[in-house]
């Protein structure tokens, strides 16, 4: 391990007990939750806001986040990339599952893949990169309708594009396997779109393809916009599609953390 300044990794604690507090602290809370000293605490604490990372209310007394804390997280933000870094996860995420991964992001026609990673035995599925993804049929289109288009500007836009993929699936008989997760009415779709948001995934068995089951995992960036679907597919037979099994549990587990780099912050 390489050697490092002391002194600034125990500074950081204090701008990380900061960035963790639902608000300004004071001097004896802000030293408590850094593990150090209150007179500890000051010290480095007069030193951040000449820098201009820490700013006091000379009101309350409190710190909090300073100026030059929102600059570098700005600046850091403006650089990552949602879906270089969920292509870096894939690897990990695809031994872990043993299933086959994509990852879809909203394009101009809805949830489009825009990566591919096949694990080594997988059930041959006809998706392609580039692919769109229907709203209602399938793990990723319901993963983007629940949390995407919950409400706003968004939600006006998926609503007409959800109504008329309704109409399309009424003409279907209602026969075989894939039946019982087809939705068939406004209602229908309602209550998948509020099951997605409670388990937080979408999830598809059959309806997508005979005999295949799927899970989609919701990206947020640090405004709470989806960002990016995490997706997991494979045969029934193998693919464990309970809501709190082993491919699930793992796709929302690298999802969050995901999440949390893109500086996404749930809400409580």
């Amino acid at each position: 391990m390489r050697a490092g300044i002391q002194s600034v990794e125990v500074g950081f604690e204090l701008l990380n007990a900061l960035s963790n507090a639902p608000g300004s602290l004071m001097l004896r809370d802000l030293a408590a939750a850094a593990g150090m000293s209150a007179a500890k605490a000051h010290r480095y604490l007069v030193s951040f806001q000449r820098m201009g990372l820490v700013m006091q209310d000379p009101a309350t007394t409190r710190y909090d986040l300073g100026p030059a804390a929102l600059r570098l997280g700005l600046a850091s933000l403006s650089r990552i990339d949602g879906v270089k870094l969920a292509r870096e996860r894939v690897e990990a995420l695809l031994l872990e599952t043993g299933h086959t991964l994509a990852i879809a992001v909203w394009g101009n026609q809805g949830p489009t893949m825009v990566h591919w990673a096949e694990a080594p035995q997988t059930v041959p599925v006809t998706l392609r990169l580039g692919d769109v993804m229907p709203l209602l049929t399938s793990a990723t289109g319901r993963c983007f309708a629940a949390f995407m288009g919950h409400e706003g500007r968004d939600a006006q836009r998926i609503a007409p594009m959800i109504r008329d993929e309704l109409a399309r699936l009424k003409k279907l008989p209602r026969n075989g396997f894939a039946a019982a997760d087809l939705p068939q009415s406004q209602a229908d779709v309602q209550a998948v779109l509020e099951e997605t948001r409670r388990h937080g995934l979408g999830r598809v068995i059959h309806s997508l393809l005979p005999g295949v089951g799927g899970f989609c995992a919701p990206v947020f960036d640090a405004q709470g916009h989806l960002t990016l679907g995490l997706v997991v597919l494979g045969s029934v037979t193998t693919l464990d599609t309970a809501w709190d099994g082993a491919p699930a549990t793992a796709l929302l587990r690298c999802a969050h953390q995901l999440s949390a780099d893109l500086g996404h912050t749930p809400s409580r």
